[in-house]
């Protein structure tokens, strides 16, 4: 099993992966929070998507709650410094989804608890501020951001932190703002950020991982290729695409032939730019994507924002072995900085351990990081599934530098291992 390998390579190679991690971070640029899908197969763990922007706060481990305020105090005042105390929260503008404004109504709390002071707005005009209803009964008051609404003459943010995924750029309100520090950086938002970049990146860290481990990177890789110039509506498009992803079930069918795995592989078509599980199809073979239906056709024409999706990524789809209570069941995983902050695992009980999970009829069930805390020998699958998120922060530190973002007040400091 990869994870009783992995778990038992980590422990015994624990002070040299945290000092590779600890080096890795030192001068790196990485956001306030960030999450994590992974999926285990039994045969391979591995990252299968990346959020900077999470929405899901709300449903990490009770335990892992308490312990995450003083994760955002300290990143706060680590890299902002202590005189911050304004805080911005900047938000999607799902005013009819109750469950997105319990997220936020727990990071809100998150950093108040820490001794900031928050005040919640979207990046549009507003006469009067609104008062939302979270799943959970709570209150949530929403102001505008921008800087000639009422909020500001009274209010004067010393950082924002943005739960806005940016799919769209908001570069007019973000000209008005350039002056305060942001993060996550606006830049980092889906109007520009490219999964491809994040994979690649996340892959070549698994390799360097692995050798410290002394593990086989199979384990912690997800093959993950590019496909440009995505026309859904064009004949010849989907032909390529199908092509490709035949030479990838290829290429798969012959490691997992080597290593005597016994999966017929299958892969995900991917909106290159894309959120909230949308425009993402599984296929088993090239042909099926030359039959997609109508319905398969629309669900790949258009993003969120009413983007077209103009690239894909053809990624190796990883069946999950994790279940909770009878239902197919995948890991999420949480961070705070460059610190593990909580968890979940994330179910669904009419999906196949094949499909994609993040999806309408999603349940959510504890998994706890804050026992590493306790156990850590104890907790393999906390352990390693801790492992592969902290190898997506440092894909997305790379990312960004790639990028050119730029963290606007921030101050690297080094010490951030285990």
């Amino acid at each position: 099993m990869a994870k009783l390998t992995l778990h038992k390579q980590t422990m015994s190679n624990m002070t040299e992966i945290c000092s590779w991690f600890a080096a890795k971070t030192a001068d790196m640029g990485y956001p306030i929070y960030s999450s994590y899908d992974i999926r285990d197969s039994g045969y391979k763990i591995s990252n299968v998507d990346a959020n900077i922007y999470p929405a899901g706060f709300n449903n990490i481990c009770p335990t892992d709650k308490e312990t995450s305020i003083g994760l955002m105090g300290k990143f706060i005042t680590r890299h902002y410094g202590s005189t911050v105390k304004n805080i911005l929260l900047v938000t999607e503008e799902h005013t009819n989804n109750p469950f997105y404004w319990e997220n936020v109504h727990t990071i809100r709390n998150l950093i108040e608890a820490s001794g900031r002071v928050v005040k919640v707005a979207i990046p549009q005009p507003l006469p009067e501020p609104l008062k939302l209803t979270s799943s959970a009964g709570n209150e949530v008051e929403v102001h505008s951001a921008l800087v000639d609404g009422p909020l500001f003459k009274t209010f004067k943010p010393d950082l924002i932190i943005s739960n806005n995924d940016f799919s769209v750029a908001y570069e007019e309100w973000a000209a008005t703002v350039a002056a305060i520090p942001m993060n996550p950086p606006r830049e980092l938002g889906w109007y520009q950020r490219k999964k491809s970049t994040y994979f690649k990146y996340y892959n070549q860290l698994v390799e360097e991982f692995a050798a410290i481990a002394k593990i086989d990177p199979f384990i912690l890789k997800v093959e993950t290729e590019l496909f440009e110039h995505f026309d859904i509506g064009d004949e010849n498009s989907r032909k390529a695409l199908a092509e490709r992803v035949d030479a990838m079930l290829a290429k798969l069918r012959e490691e997992y032939k080597k290593r005597n795995i016994d999966q017929e592989p299958f892969v995900f078509v991917k909106n290159n730019a894309g959120t909230y599980g949308l425009a993402v199809i599984r296929v088993g073979s090239g042909a099926e994507v030359m039959d997609w239906t109508y319905k398969s056709r629309k669900k790949m024409k258009a993003a969120k924002g009413g983007r077209d999706v103009e690239e894909v990524i053809i990624q190796e789809g990883i069946p999950s072995i994790v279940q909770a209570d009878g239902a197919s069941a995948e890991p999420v995983i949480y961070m705070i900085g460059c610190e593990l902050a909580g968890g979940f695992l994330r179910t669904h009980s009419e999906k196949s351990s094949t499909e994609s999970l993040n999806s309408p009829g999603a349940v959510y069930k504890r998994l706890c990081v804050s026992d590493l805390a306790i156990n850590t020998p104890g907790c393999p699958q906390e352990n390693v599934y801790g492992w592969t998120a902290k190898l997506g922060l440092l894909a997305i530190g790379y990312e960004a530098k790639e990028m050119g973002v730029v963290f606007k007040g921030y101050t690297a400091r080094s010490g951030c291992g285990n």
